[in-house]
């Protein structure tokens, strides 16, 4: 079992090796760029080059049926789900193989308005909160329960 981060933007990084340490799970840290760890023998870094999509390639090349993943990214978690992955955002919302599709549509989508938005622009997410911080805490305890429990 594992846990792989993009971590380049991910507001959860802490909390991620808190759960991590609890249940014994190595963690890795995956960016373009590089991040300060805590000095733990579960915890690795890896950066990447800074080339397009680098980290995704990285860890969509890693994921399989014993990983974590934890991403914003959609692309990148329907490819991780694809090799078998667990994957949460890290607002806790779990990507799924049966929601994966709508993720995917509605980011095209998203991207065609605001390619085409002239005026007032169009909004990202809502910003990152309290409650999304626990929402993720405890849809990560429970992934690597369920996994420990499937080994």
């Amino acid at each position: 079992m594992k846990i792989l981060v993009d971590a380049d933007a991910c507001p959860v990084k802490e909390e991620i090796y808190k759960v991590a340490w609890r249940h014994e799970i190595p963690v890795t840290i995956v960016s373009n760029s590089p991040i300060r760890i805590p000095a733990h023998p579960l915890l690795d870094r890896v950066v990447v080059s800074d080339g397009f999509d680098a980290a995704d390639d990285w860890i969509a090349e890693r994921a399989d049926g014993g990983s974590v993943c934890i991403t914003a990214d959609i692309l990148l978690a329907d490819r991780c789900l694809k090799a078998g992955a667990v994957v949460i955002a890290p607002n806790g919302k779990p990507f799924t193989l049966s929601s994966i599709g709508a993720a995917v549509a509605t980011r095209a989508i998203m991207a065609d308005l605001r390619a085409g938005a002239v005026g007032d622009p169009i909004g990202g997410p809502p910003p990152f909160g309290k409650v999304d911080r626990s929402r993720f805490l405890q849809a990560l305890d429970e992934a690597l329960v369920r996994l420990k429990r499937g080994r």
